[in-house]
């Protein structure tokens, strides 16, 4: 299964976000890595450096490859809508993602491999693929077996309460209801999207 499996204090530290979650090496060193990153002058970013730099930082934050990102940003080409903000939504509302944005996992790798592993249930059956798109009324919720989990017990136990109107989360149940694909405005993620669209239209 393809996946980033390098350091992710230092992706972090390149594009100066916490992207992986909170990371006190991003802020104990907020400067780019290499035995040069406090001190290099780097030259003006082209616009091509600034659109990749972008997509580079999307993948990365839900940790997709090349190859998986292309396929989801061909697919948001050919549906209807602005074709950045369709790709955002798809991105969303990839299993793992919802995992993690309901709390049972504190990251996204975390969420996926919860996913890998077979903890995690789609309107009742055992889904184990990652990028398996949700579509509104879907429930998640956590494999009756692996309710007792001290991972996913810890996660809930100290998640933040979540606030996305697109998502609602049933305690009791250890499950979580899909509402509908986000509005732009609802997904968090500092993303500039249409920098994306414009590198791939080149």
């Amino acid at each position: 299964m393809a996946r980033y499996t390098g350091p992710r204090s230092r992706i972090a530290r390149k594009f100066g976000d916490p992207i992986y979650g909170p990371d006190k090496h991003l802020d104990r060193k907020n400067f780019p890595p290499g035995q040069h990153g406090i001190n290099k002058k780097r030259k003006k970013t082209s616009e091509y450096g600034v659109q990749l730099r972008e997509k580079q930082k999307a993948k990365y934050t839900y940790g997709i490859l090349e190859r998986q990102f292309r396929k989801t940003f061909d697919r948001a080409t050919r549906s209807k809508g602005v074709t950045g903000e369709v790709l955002l939504q798809l991105l969303e509302s990839r299993l793992d993602n919802v995992v993690y944005r309901l709390g049972v996992a504190p990251t996204r790798a975390g969420a996926r491999q919860l996913v890998s592993h077979r903890h995690i249930m789609v309107n009742g059956e055992v889904v184990n693929i990652p990028s398996f798109q949700l579509r509104p009324g879907d429930i998640v919720g956590v494999r009756e077996k692996s309710k007792s989990l001290e991972t996913i017990i810890e996660s809930l136990t100290t998640r933040k309460s979540s606030k996305l109107a697109w998502l609602e989360w049933d305690e009791a149940q250890m499950a979580g209801k899909f509402m509908n694909v986000p509005d732009r405005a609802d997904i968090p993620e500092e993303i500039k999207e249409q920098l994306i669209v414009e590198l791939y239209s080149k």
